[in-house]
């Protein structure tokens, strides 16, 4: 065993024990779709520069933190989201509208003098007529209420009690600061100088413009003297929950501005828990199929990459749980797709060993496989970059559980190269080196060539003679795909076109024809109402409040019996067609980031090529929901931009293998080599494809309706992104060629300008 072995054996070693305590020791942080709860974004109404709005958003949160702290929800997120927007998270909450109704308050509690009792339909002082606060008290008398004296930011403390022996039922006691004290003392002193039964012997307690007590200071109390500066109490016939309410109120304190909800997620935790465990089985069953799938095709080493792949699933979900990662719903889709997209680098490097050894049958199976390490990495970076660049795009771009995609796909990215270049090439060389192993060419399983290089070399099939006509079928595809946008529309999602989607389940079967009539009958003639999974009942709307909501599934349960709120999700106008905005850009700066980093990589053609053809899988995918009438949302555009990085890794394969080729064979025509460089990649894209579909029918199957589609999407997009990466990109690139680039030296002329040498196109200096 060489000592470079040794090192990746240690190192992989290292790592894979770290991994496992990490496991054995520490817990996922799972997001609310999967362990239930509600989610809601806020946005501050008014704001005036970017300063103030960044420091009044953090005063806000501030506030909030206090009150949901108050409300008693386990393990609460509060985060800023930009300049104005802060997005709330709370565990196990599946009714919001109490959470609603104390975060949204703005609660500006303030104390006042009262000027006396208000004349009726007079709102100016009569001395000289300048406009008066007038707000009627607890029993309706209109007040003459005077200036702010104490704002509830002085307010320390507050606390609802029962007041059994002087019969003032529920009560808030208020405990002030030193400085608001004092001037408690001060307002009740002057208010203490009218006589016993003087309305301007009242103090107006007040809240968001309404006077919820206004206490006459008792008679005991001496003009100037005023109440102890410690505290007071606040008395108005109040119920033990509006006493409650009231104190988390004020001592929460008052938000700088009123706040929006402008987006709102609840899922309920039977369904986060049913996505786990689909999740799970998919894992399990589509790794299973995965591993037995490439120690079919590979034997021996094909068995000691699926323990690699094993090691791979093991590292990343160490480094999810150990960098604190929300694991989301997408997110544990994204995970799962990874073990299928992890063989692609095992799959390249075998291939490449093998056919070292089809070329050199008497080189030694050691030397065959490093060759094979070496020539692919190459490719094994290139297209990893590529799906980098997707999954750095749903971070930035992306919003909500979509950004946990984003994370989950890189980290799987990288772990995915660590245990091919490190775990794989570890074990696989220590096994190269057992004369056992290398002496019996069926048993190590790159000796040998596979079925499909065999076949390809025996038919040897023309592919690129006429290019056109495979970018016509292309073409032919891409029409179809249009028409159906155009024809059928696309739906697009709550999440693009703002309203509200609530899914709910009932204890009796209800069929959507009567749900419709119901919900009619109540009020909701405009809502759309469809089946979810497993008989439940999808109902979205436009503007619907969590009242109306509440309304709407009491309404339900006159047909269904016991009705469960399953999943609801409610997006505001306005969010959604920043989303939208944002959507459309991720797609062009995908398009845009892949072409400007494949031209840097590879001759500007086959960047143009590679491009065409991710804009070809684009459409259809598009085009495919679009005829089957399938929703398009934040999952879709998840899967739309990794089938973005999935054809880009297809055709960064094939164009590698074509600059490789034209290097050392210059003279050859360029529609030559790139039917070779097809030919030779095709049995890598083949293996690869079907280690992704076992994992993508896993989840089609079994992941429920919440992972239905993202499975299509990506199921749709690996079959057409198979086909473009060959007969779109690559006809793409050689139809440019010929327009752009003067033909190459006819063989046998003998001219100077033929023998010089000459710089070879597709070199950018790369070496492997």
């Amino acid at each position: 065993m060489t000592r470079a072995t040794t090192v990746r054996a240690v190192l992989a070693a290292a790592v894979l024990l770290v991994s496992v305590f990490i496991t054995l020791t520490m817990s996922p942080r799972l997001g609310l779709d999967l362990q239930g709860g509600t989610r809601m974004v806020l946005q501050a109404k008014d704001s005036a520069t970017v300063e103030a709005d960044r420091e009044t958003t953090d005063r806000t949160l501030e506030v909030l933190r206090q009150r949901i702290d108050s409300l008693g929800v386990a393990e609460p997120v509060l985060t800023r989201s930009g300049e104005d927007r802060i997005i709330v998270e709370l565990p196990d909450v599946q009714d919001p509208r109490q959470a609603a109704a104390v975060i949204g308050r703005t609660a500006q509690l303030s104390f006042h003098e009262v000027l006396g009792a208000a004349p009726p339909g007079t709102d100016t002082a009569p001395e000289t007529g300048e406009k008066r606060l007038i707000l009627p008290d607890e029993q309706g008398t209109r007040l003459d209420v005077g200036p702010v004296r104490l704002s509830g930011a002085g307010v320390k403390d507050a606390t609802a009690f029962f007041e059994a022996q002087q019969a003032a039922g529920w009560t808030v006691k208020l405990d002030f600061h030193k400085d608001a004290g004092k001037d408690w003392t001060k307002l009740t002193g002057e208010a203490a100088c009218h006589p016993s039964g003087d309305e301007r012997r009242r103090v107006a307690i007040v809240l968001d413009e309404k006077v919820i007590s206004s206490p006459q200071v008792d008679p005991s109390v001496g003009c100037q003297a005023g109440l102890p500066s410690g505290g007071t109490q606040i008395t108005g016939s109040f119920t033990a929950k509006e006493a409650r309410d009231l104190a988390l109120l004020i001592k929460g304190g008052a938000l700088p501005v009123p706040v929006e909800i402008v987006e709102q997620r609840t899922v309920g935790p039977t369904l986060g828990a049913a996505a786990i465990d689909a999740s799970a089985q998919a894992a399990l069953i589509g790794a299973a199929a995965t591993a037995l799938f490439i120690t079919f095709v590979y034997r021996l080493f094909g068995a000691l990459a699926a323990v690699a792949l094993a090691a791979y699933g093991v590292i990343s979900y160490a480094a999810l749980v150990g960098l604190g990662v929300t694991l989301t719903l997408p997110g544990l889709a994204g995970f799962v797709l990874a073990i299928g997209m992890a063989v692609d680098a095992n799959v390249l490097v075998f291939e490449r060993a093998r056919e070292e050894c089809q070329d050199r049958p008497t080189r030694s199976l050691r030397s065959a496989l490093t060759t094979g390490f070496q020539k692919a990495f190459s490719a094994v970076a290139d297209s990893n970059i590529t799906t980098l660049l997707a999954a750095g795009l749903l971070f930035f771009l992306g919003s909500g559980p979509v950004k946990g995609f984003g994370v989950t796909l890189a980290i799987g990215v990288i772990a995915s190269m660590f245990s091919a270049l490190v775990i794989a090439r570890a074990l696989t060389e220590i096994a190269a080196g057992s004369r056992f192993v290398s002496d019996y060419r069926g048993v190590n399983g790159i000796a040998r060539p596979g079925s499909v290089r065999t076949w390809l070399t025996r038919k040897d099939p023309q592919l690129f003679r006429k290019p056109v006509q495979w970018l016509v079928i292309s073409t032919a595809l891409v029409a179809v795909a249009v028409a159906g946008i155009v024809v059928r529309g696309v739906d697009l999602g709550v999440e693009f076109t703002g309203g509200r989607l609530v899914e709910y389940s009932t204890s009796r079967p209800v069929d959507v024809e009567t749900a419709r009539s119901t919900l009619a009958d109540a009020g909701f003639g405009d809502a759309e109402i469809t089946t979810a999974g497993d008989g439940d009942i999808s109902v979205r709307t436009g503007k619907l409040d969590n009242d109306g909501e509440h309304a709407l599934r009491t309404a339900l349960a006159t047909e269904g019996g016991e009705t469960t709120k399953v999943r609801d999700e409610l997006i505001g106008p306005s969010l959604g067609d920043e989303l939208r905005r944002n959507a459309l850009i991720a797609l062009g700066v995908a398009v845009l980031v892949q072409l400007a980093y494949l031209a840097v990589r590879f001759r500007w053609t086959f960047a143009v090529g590679s491009v065409i053809a991710m804009v070809h899988d684009v459409i259809i995918v598009v085009g495919a929901f679009a005829w089957l009438g399938r929703p398009v949302d934040g999952i879709f555009l998840a899967a739309l931009l990794t089938v973005i990085g999935y054809s880009v890794n297809d055709s960064v394969v094939v164009f590698d293998r074509v600059r490789e080729l034209w290097a050392g064979n210059r003279k050859t025509s360029l529609a030559t080599i790139a039917r070779r460089a097809v030919l030779q990649t095709v049995p890598r894209t083949v293996n690869t494809g079907m280690g992704a579909l076992f994992i993508l029918v896993a989840l089609a199957v079994l992941g429920g309706d919440s992972l239905a589609d993202f499975a299509l999407a990506l199921l749709i997009g690996i079959v057409v992104g198979t086909w473009s990466s060959v007969f779109t990109a690559v006809p793409g690139a050689l139809v440019l060629e010929r327009t752009t680039t003067a033909p190459p030296p006819v063989p046998g002329k003998s001219s100077r300008r033929a023998r010089a040498p000459r710089r070879d196109p597709l070199d950018n200096g790369a070496r492997v």
